[in-house]
C-alpha cells in the first residue's frame, strides 16, 4: 500500500509540473504558477554565477514582467529528472531549458490539504 501512494503522489506531482510549473513558465502566466506555489516559498540559488534569492512575490514579479518564452519563440524544454516522496514531503529535481539559460532545479514540495505545492526553489544556471 505505501508504494502504491508513494506512485499516486509521484505521478501527481508529475502531474502538476507539467499542467502548472511548466506551463506556466513557458506561458509567462502567474495565475497559472500560482496552483503550484506555496505562498511562503522562498527561491535560492544562482543564474550565471550570480546569487539569487526571492520571495514567490518577487519571482512572479519578473515573470509577469518579462517576455514569455512562448512569446519570443526561444526553446523551451522541461524535464522532470526524478521526484522522491516520504509521506507528505517531496522533492522533484527538474531542467528547465529556456532562452539562453539552463537550469537545474530541485523543487521541495509539501502535500497541504491534498494538494501537491511547491514550498522551496533553488536553481541553478549550468553550462550546456
Amino acid at each position: 500500500m505505501k508504494m502504491e501512494t508513494s506512485q499516486q503522489d509521484s505521478l501527481a506531482i508529475a502531474q502538476a509540473l507539467e499542467e502548472y510549473y511548466f506551463k506556466g513558465i513557458y506561458e509567462g502566466d502567474i495565475n497559472i504558477l500560482k496552483n503550484i506555489y506555496h505562498p511562503g516559498t522562498l527561491l535560492f540559488g544562482d543564474v550565471k554565477g550570480q546569487p539569487y534569492a526571492k520571495t514567490l512575490d518577487q519571482y512572479l514579479d519578473g515573470v509577469k514582467n518579462r517576455q514569455s518564452v512562448k512569446d519570443s519563440g526561444k526553446p523551451f524544454k522541461g524535464t522532470i529528472i526524478s521526484i522522491d516522496v516520504v509521506n507528505t514531503i517531496a522533492m522533484a529535481k527538474i531542467h528547465v531549458k529556456m532562452y539562453e539559460f539552463n537550469y537545474d532545479e530541485f523543487l521541495s514540495f509539501h502535500k497541504i490539504n491534498n494538494r501537491w505545492m511547491i514550498v522551496n526553489k533553488m536553481l541553478t544556471d549550468i553550462a550546456d
